[in-house]
């Protein structure tokens, strides 16, 4: 009886190691699963949680809109670190200066009172910082609320340095280009719209 009962018993655990590698080995083009889309077209954009930081040269499409003669047209809030609403509920007096950026040159003496302000420069270094893909990841990276920035737009931040120096200026002042459509200036924690007014 215990013969009958141990070979009953190893034949029952062939028997299972045989379906166990069966399974395991089982072809997956044969499958009745469906087969998941690889259509690009069905994958949503802009879904890096991150933003891509490192300097770059700017691309041709954002140097055709970057370069121009710009009016402060509007202010658009504070940054949520800091909130000089208080201090300056006007903007700082920016609405309606101007700032010259050109290939060859730069200027923002037309932000007039401001004397940290006032910069001009021949042959500007022009460079791409950080490029955040969706309105996420640029408030993760900046923690800035911009006024109709949608899901999907893409935020360049632009940086401009002195050609001797390689260091960055306006201090204080910084730029974001969106979706090639759209200039925001950042002065200190204060938001602006720029309007072009020249190529």
């Amino acid at each position: 009886m215990k013969k009958i009962l141990l070979v009953c018993i190893m034949i029952m655990s062939m028997l299972a190691s045989a379906c166990g590698n069966v399974e395991m080995t089982s072809n997956p083009n044969t499958s009745n699963e469906p087969k998941p889309e690889t259509d690009e077209s069905i994958i949503p954009k802009n879904t890096t949680e991150y933003c891509t930081v490192e300097r770059i040269n700017l691309d041709s499409e954002t140097e055709k809109y970057f370069y121009g003669t710009w009016k402060v047209e509007k202010l658009l809030g504070f940054a949520n670190s800091w909130n000089d609403a208080s201090e300056y509920p006007t903007g700082q007096k920016f609405i309606g200066d101007e700032i010259i950026i050109k290939k060859d040159f730069f200027s923002s003496k037309g932000l007039k009172n401001y004397k940290k302000y006032q910069y001009e420069l021949k042959n500007p270094l022009y460079e791409i910082t950080a490029t955040c893909y969706n309105s996420l990841s640029f408030y993760r990276l900046y923690k800035i609320d911009i006024p109709d920035l949608n899901e999907n737009d893409v935020v360049k931040a632009v940086g401009i340095s002195d050609p001797s120096t390689e260091l960055r200026i306006p201090a204080g002042l910084s730029f974001l280009v969106v979706n090639n459509d759209r200039l925001i200036l950042l002065s200190e924690a204060t938001i602006f719209e720029l309007k072009k007014i020249t190529d």
